[in-house]
């Protein structure tokens, strides 16, 4: 028992990322915080209320009549007002292919970290896809304690002649679903704000969107360190696959709540993009992941992006926000987590 206790001990080493190493003087800190040293910072987490998010049946939309397409529609962009999250159930995804896509991601976490990190040459995966921790990190507010594959969907489309063909393909085919979903709610959503039907399908290709596969490695400081730091989305619209470990935490109505896992759902987050374009009616809520002290934690997400030189502009004028590429959002999302450690995002672009 002891034996394969420290077996599995030793397992985790060489798949986690080198958190203790790399934050070492962070981690310091936090434990002089704990114990009341002067002059320490510290982040602690309060237990926060578990909600259920909005449920939107999709089978509505195809199987309803008149009525009930149009209240579906409705259910969708209240949820996206009020909450900027929402799930759906009936989404076109079968359990088969999430069970059989979420497999193939933790297969993929499990390999030691030293060949995850050379992304480019075991699983054909442009440089930088891999990521873990949040480099730019000067407080234990800032670390994030996770890893990700982060993959543009051109990476995965067709076959590369890769040794992970059987991980390629099930990427592709769970990218293809999740794809048309996006569209379809991204095409409600817009629809309502007057935009064309066209626009997502013209500016939302596959070679501009991505997947993001997320491991939340246990962490012995649970409540203190986040999994991944609040932020809000630099998208359209996310759709996220979870576990049932739970960890998911939202801002509604001014204070974070937790995200109650359900089985049948996958969950939809309004992004920045979507609240330039409606002038502030649909919501890109800050949200954040907590950690585990004794599970892992795994998720997939969704990302919908334009081209980088499609133009975000509110949708009358004058709008709350200046017009501006999503390539300018974006380099200033970037020069800004690199000076400060963290995400400004839409408050840099209010008139």
């Amino acid at each position: 028992m002891t034996h394969t206790l420290k077996h599995q001990s030793s397992a985790n080493v060489a798949m986690d990322p080198p958190f203790h190493e790399a934050y070492k003087t962070l981690l310091a800190e936090r434990a002089a915080a704990a114990t009341g040293a002067k002059g320490a910072s510290d982040v602690v987490l309060t237990v926060v209320e578990e909600w259920d998010l909005p449920l939107v049946d999709l089978e509505r939309l195809t199987a309803g009549k008149v009525e009930e397409v149009e209240q579906c529609k409705n259910d969708i962009i209240t949820a996206s007002k009020e909450w900027g999250f929402f799930q759906v159930v009936n989404h076109g995804i079968s359990n088969q292919l999430l069970a059989k896509m979420r497999a193939k991601q933790i297969e993929l976490f499990k390999q030691p970290f030293e060949r995850k990190s050379k992304e480019d040459q075991f699983s054909n995966f442009s440089a930088g896809s891999y990521r873990w921790g949040t480099p730019s990190a000067t407080s234990i507010t800032q670390l994030s304690w996770s890893e990700a594959f982060h993959v543009s969907l051109s990476d995965i489309l067709g076959t590369n002649g890769s040794d992970d063909d059987d991980l390629r393909s099930t990427m592709e085919e769970y990218a293809g679903k999740v794809s048309r979903l996006a569209q379809k709610l991204a095409e409600i959503l817009g629809e309502n704000l007057g935009r064309s039907s066209k626009f997502f399908v013209e500016n939302c290709v596959p070679s501009t969107c991505y997947l993001r596969m997320n491991r939340y490695p246990p962490c012995h400081v649970p409540g203190q360190i986040f999994g991944l730091m609040p932020h809000t989305d630099s998208d359209f619209l996310t759709i996220l696959h979870q576990d049932q470990v739970g960890g998911l935490e939202l801002v509604k109505d001014g204070k974070w709540i937790a995200v109650k896992p359900n089985p049948q759902a996958l969950i939809i987050n309004i992004g920045d993009l979507f609240q330039v374009w409606s002038n502030d009616e649909y919501k890109s809520v800050e949200h954040r992941v907590v950690t585990n002290s004794k599970k892992e934690r795994y998720s997939i997400a969704y990302f919908l992006c334009p081209w980088s030189e499609t133009v975000i502009k509110s949708k009358s004028e004058p709008g709350v926000y200046r017009r501006f590429s999503f390539r300018e959002f974006r380099n200033q999302v970037q020069e800004d987590v690199r000076k400060y450690g963290y995400k400004i995002g839409l408050p840099r672009f209010v008139l």
